[in-house]
């Protein structure tokens, strides 16, 4: 590491953990690095180009170079920096909860157009998000839709404590948004049974004898990703469940495996929705269900 004694300036800082990164086999060390700098500097995008030629403290160098020790390891960049851009959110995240991701944030454009479908412009909304988890999904509704009044249901204590912080940092959206801890429906009060618009979920789907990488297997919650021998123990259970608490006409949408569209069409219809499909993601992989309660 850089001797600071003599005034060593970030850039310095930069091409050493590239250098280490690369030499660990990070898929994308000069992308990390920056991200790690920028996390250490609090300068990002173009600020962070006049930000290298600052001199380094010793405080900066003592978080970098955990961090880079962390990312080393094979420790999720996203775990490493504490915080992860989502849609319109910057969500605070660690090994308590799954890391936010692209496909997710599909999951929440279809979601929102499912609503603004179901419901009349600047109509209240009732909104669940099951298995919220850092609250990516809830929160980014309630940020995005005005009108969304959105439970968060998370029944892990730990990831609902990640979620708890989230809701902090969105402002007035979160007097919108009841997070309650619980499986699924079972915290949700029974007076909400049959008035939902939309019923929202990523919940876990991965079998365990699905190929992860390494970062995912070995660092996110395992209880997140896998809910029993087949992996699709929990969308049966929410499919099911689900047409006694939306409205008429409400919608279901929930994120799946591409090989779990045919199932989770045919519980769909097993749970008496009326319409049900599954829809693609960017690169054109079966990514969710689209489910419909008749009018």
């Amino acid at each position: 590491m850089p001797d600071t004694d003599e005034g060593t300036p970030w850039r310095t800082f930069l091409a050493e953990a590239e250098r280490r990164l690369t030499a660990s086999g990070v898929p994308s060390p000069d992308v990390d690095a920056r991200r790690i700098v920028e996390r250490v500097t609090g300068a990002s995008g173009a600020e962070l180009i006049f930000a290298l030629d600052d001199l380094a403290t010793e405080r900066g160098v003592s978080f970098f170079d955990a961090m880079l020790a962390r990312r080393e390891a094979g420790e999720p960049l996203q775990y490493v920096l504490g915080a992860w851009g989502f849609r319109q959110l910057d969500l605070f995240v660690d090994a308590r909860v799954l890391i936010p991701r692209p496909e997710t944030e599909e999951v929440v454009e279809q979601a929102l157009v499912e609503l603004d479908l179901v419901s009349s412009p600047g109509s209240a909304r009732r909104v669940v998000d099951l298995g919220t988890g850092s609250g990516a999904i809830a929160l980014s509704i309630a940020v995005e839709r005005d009108a969304a009044e959105v439970w968060a249901v998370e029944r892990s204590a730990d990831a609902a404590a990640v979620a708890r912080a989230n809701l902090a940092g969105i402002g007035r959206a979160a007097t919108r948004v009841r997070l309650v801890e619980g499986s699924w429906f079972e915290p949700l009060p029974e007076d909400l049974r049959g008035t939902l618009h939309l019923i929202v979920s990523n919940p876990p789907y991965v079998a365990p004898h699905d190929d992860l990488p390494s970062e995912v297997a070995d660092w996110e919650p395992r209880e997140a990703l896998i809910p029993g021998p087949t992996g699709f123990e929990d969308i049966d259970a929410i499919v099911a469940e689900a047409p006694s608490w939306l409205r008429p006409g409400g919608v279901l949408v929930v994120e799946l495996a591409p090989d779990q569209g045919e199932d989770a069409v045919a519980a769909a219809w097993e749970a008496g929705f009326s319409h049900a499909e599954t829809r693609p993601d960017l690169v054109g992989r079966t990514r969710m269900l689209v489910a419909r309660r008749s009018r």
